[in-house]
């Protein structure tokens, strides 16, 4: 199909991404206290979060900040942290198909956990292009520089962040994700391979790779499921 990317689609994503920004500036908060307990300087916490743009491979990354600094570990966790990426950015390729790299790669910066779910579940339904991304990227772009930025602010303000519930923020935006990528019972199978395999890979395997390893087993339940209903 061909590419398409328009205005109309991307302040669609904008709108539609709002409740989830709110949830997005709560765990933002997060990080950006916990930066300052880190010993990170408020134009290291802004750079982290306006470059690096990921949100867990960040809490990862502050939660290995020692003196000395694990320079290689961090690099090679952060990078298993960041392999899903792989596997949402193929599952958009047919909506991209056409668009020159100085499109697509300013948009795959963009493609976060949430814009991925939003987008995907808006193309997938023929209600928006490439566009929605681009809105929707960009609106959790900003909450997440503003959030960095203000809980790097008010510091002290906060000192137990689960007291205000700001810890579950991050559980709670992917379940209402997780819901809305809801298709009915085919989903079941996937969902429940990619949960256990997760589990089961946490449970013996150091480090992160239980990311990696319950997005391929689901993705892979899934394509299996699809190829015997044809």
């Amino acid at each position: 199909m061909p590419a398409k990317l328009t205005l109309e689609s991307a302040r669609m994503g904008a709108l539609r991404t709002l409740p989830v920004a709110i949830s997005v500036f709560a765990y933002g908060m997060v990080y950006g206290l916990l930066t300052r307990e880190a010993g990170l300087t408020m134009l290291e916490s802004v750079l982290s979060s306006g470059l690096i743009f990921a949100g867990s491979a960040q809490f990862v990354a502050l939660d290995m900040w020692t003196h000395p600094l694990p320079v290689a570990a961090l690099i090679l966790t952060v990078c298993v942290v960041n392999l899903r990426h792989v596997l949402m950015s193929a599952s958009l390729a047919p909506w991209m198909q056409g668009l020159p790299p100085r499109a697509t790669l300013p948009l795959l910066f963009l493609l976060v956990d949430e814009s991925w779910a939003m987008t995907y579940g808006a193309a997938q339904r023929g209600k928006a292009d490439l566009g929605f991304l681009l809105g929707s990227g960009l609106l959790l772009w900003a909450t997440w520089m503003g959030a960095t930025v203000t809980g790097r602010l008010l510091g002290s303000a906060i000192p137990d962040p689960q007291a205000f519930g700001l810890d579950f923020a991050f559980t709670a935006v992917f379940l209402s994700l997780l819901a809305g990528l809801w298709r009915g019972r085919d989903d079941i199978p996937p969902w429940l391979v990619a949960t256990a395999t997760a589990l089961i890979v946490n449970h013996f395997v150091p480090g992160k790779w239980y990311i990696v390893a319950g997005g391929l087993a689901g993705s892979l339940t899934g394509l299996r499921g699809g190829n015997a209903d044809r």
